[in-house]
């Protein structure tokens, strides 16, 4: 391949040293960093002739490369720091991200208060509090959270609510909550329970058992049977929790398991935590268009993983098994075991050196294939939902007797209050998954209040003037017309949809309505009807069919939607001044003349001098003024008459 002239002038100079490597753009922006135990065998690795390397991105990368800059440590471990540092400040293109920006939840049990609570948080301060985690997924956390609120009787609220609380809330009368806001409590007992979930979360189920198990028995010999009945669910809980945690090694050492599991570029990978023997957790996470080969995916997922802000020492275990090595292996691990100890000296804790192992026989790799077999099976799971969606989507094409599936579903609905606020709204689902990019809301203003039909008509006749525009090419891709648009209402909304659309050139576009469930008048129940253009009679969907399922979850989406904007527009009004109306008068103009002036009225009533000595009001902005309360005044003389002579 020809080459710039900068690119094979380096690469003839490169040293057999470690290091990291950017490869540069035209421009100068960074388009891949890498790292590297020998500078000169891995660089010239992506320009050799008959090179085994077939990521997708290699051919652009040649393409697009300018220039490259690399930078040399006298350790892979330094090597392996400074790649972490260069992407997060680059941003490189073809560099693939494993992880979203958000920091983990952690839990927080606040012992400095009088009725500690215990409750989820991204970021641990600096107080007095226990922090327990933080958790791989938020799924998680909030699931300890539920467990532990349904078996231990903490407060929830928070501490506002808990001062100006005067009866006690649902969680009292469920008996998850002793009501400290309202009733005098036992502080004795209320300490045992925030002893127990501290037991329960920091794992040491087998102290926490035996402390339960006196403490039942104890009440049973008072003959508090309902007090030992709370002790005796509490230890079903411990008891549940123990045997999720499925024993896969005699081992006290700290254990995390990368399983990867990948089809081209569709990869799945698999974190397994075990923690003193015992499978934890388990998540997985899935990746698109991932070209990287597996040495370089691996070593990318640890660089992300244990190189988030907010980590804990607990959280980076002794041994990382691994599929295969990355790149320097022995640096990362450097990098992992001193990130650890730094963690744990924050904490006042001790850390042990961690290890990143590749195992290929014996307890570790029957754990690596655990691993793996969870990243094979959670594959397979969200492949085999992509393809029951597909099947659903071919059914609702056959029930409908549409041309195409339909791959696209819109669904529109109306919504007001009183026939104030009026507000369409229109949402998309693509392949049955909301796609929230092409949500739309409309404020109706062309018609008039309590219009439903009209405001349907105003709403659609806007939305495909748009969808033409698309079609034609003169307006983005992301108002392209839908598969399938379905009308929230009966047979009198599919009219009103069905002349939008032939009024707008559009006469084959796919619509029906979809007509919720109700009775009739003979109390025969109707259940949820679906109807097509040109057909008197509706089509009846069975209750748990899945053309019913996906239809449903459009009409109730587009419903939710249109009843937020509805209100985030009444809110709008509620709170807006007389000002806001007035062209030219903005937030800050506004504040201004209300703060001088205290009143609309007394804006409207000030000279003209005490306008123009506000900040902000021009001689333009005066005219607007006056010319907008001029008008004001003659909209409310000419308005007709009431039966009490008031306008």
């Amino acid at each position: 391949m020809t080459l710039p002239e900068p690119v094979a002038e380096k690469l003839k100079a490169l040293p057999a040293r470690p290091g990291c490597y950017v490869f540069r753009d035209g421009a100068g922006a960074a388009l891949y960093i890498g790292k590297a135990k020998s500078l000169r065998a891995r660089v010239r690795s992506y320009f050799q002739d008959g090179q085994s390397d077939s990521r997708g991105f290699i051919p652009l990368l040649q393409k697009h490369l300018a220039d490259f800059d690399t930078v040399v440590t006298r350790t892979e471990k330094e090597a392996a720091i400074l790649e972490n540092s260069l992407i997060k400040e680059n941003r490189p293109r073809y560099n693939v991200k494993l992880r979203d920006d958000k920091e983990f939840l952690t839990l927080r049990l606040s012992l400095d208060h009088d009725w500690p609570r215990l409750e989820l948080v991204r970021r641990p301060a600096a107080d007095q509090a226990r922090y327990f985690g933080p958790y791989h997924s938020a799924t998680a956390a909030r699931r300890t959270l539920n467990l532990i609120e349904k078996h231990f009787q903490l407060r929830t609220c928070t501490d506002r609510e808990l001062q100006s609380r005067s009866r006690p809330c649902l969680q009292y009368q469920i008996k998850r909550c002793l009501a400290p806001c309202v009733y005098e409590v036992d502080r004795g007992r209320y300490a045992e329970q925030v002893r127990a979930v501290s037991l329960f979360l920091a794992a040491r189920h087998d102290e926490l058992t035996r402390e339960l198990e006196a403490r039942m028995a104890e009440a049973a010999r008072s003959m508090e049977y309902e007090l030992a009945a709370l002790y005796r669910d509490q230890l079903r809980a411990v008891w549940l929790v123990r045997e999720a945690q499925r024993v896969v090694a005699v081992s006290d050492r700290d254990q995390d398991v990368l399983g990867l599991y990948r089809e081209g570029e569709l990869v799945e990978l698999s974190l397994v935590t075990v923690r003193s023997g015992r499978v934890v957790e388990a998540s997985s996470f899935s990746h698109k268009k991932v070209e990287l080969p597996d040495d370089e995916l691996v070593g990318s997922f640890l660089r992300e993983h244990y190189g988030v802000e907010g980590l804990s020492a607990g959280l980076i275990p002794d041994e990382v098994l691994v599929p295969v090595l990355p790149e320097g292996a022995a640096g990362v691990a450097e990098w992992l075991t001193e990130r650890r100890q730094e963690l744990a000296r924050e904490e006042g804790t001790r850390a042990r050196k961690v290890e990143i192992l590749a195992p290929e026989r014996g307890p570790k790799r029957q754990l690596l294939e655990l691993a793996v077999d969870n990243a094979r099976h959670a594959f397979e799971e969200k492949r085999r939902s992509a393809e029951d969606m597909d099947q659903r989507l071919v059914q609702l094409k056959e029930r409908l007797r549409l041309p195409v599936v339909p791959r696209r579903i819109e669904c529109v609905d109306i919504s007001h209050l009183g026939g104030q606020d009026t507000v369409g709204a229109i949402v998309s689902f693509s392949d049955g998954a909301p796609d929230k990019k092409r949500y739309r809301t409309y404020h109706v203003k062309g018609v008039s209040d309590g219009d439903d039909y009209g405001a349907m008509y105003e709403v659609l006749a806007r939305r495909f003037r748009r969808g033409r525009a698309a079609e034609a090419g003169d307006d983005k891709t992301e108002w392209e017309l839908p598969d399938l648009l379905v009308v929230d209402g009966g047979r009198g909304q599919l009219a009103v949809a069905l002349a939008a659309a032939s009024d707008l050139g559009l006469p084959e576009l796919c619509v029906v309505g979809l007509a919720k469930e109700r009775e009739n008048p003979l109390g025969d129940k109707l259940v949820d009807r679906v109807y097509l253009p040109g057909q008197k009679n509706p089509i009846a969907l069975r209750p748990q069919s899945a053309e019913l399922f996906l239809l449903a979850r459009a009409r109730d989406e587009a419903h939710r939607f249109s009843n937020r904007g509805r209100k985030q527009t009444g809110k709008k009004r509620r709170f807006e001044s007389e000002l806001d109306r007035v062209p030219g008068v903005g937030p800050k103009t506004r504040r201004a003349l209300l703060d001088a002036l205290g009143t609309v009225v007394g804006v409207r009533e000030a000279s003209d001098e005490a306008l123009l000595a506000v900040p902000g009001v021009s001689k333009k902005t005066l005219v607007a003024l006056r010319t907008h309360f001029a008008a004001s005044v003659s909209a409310a003389t000419d308005a007709p008459a009431t039966s009490d002579g008031e306008a």
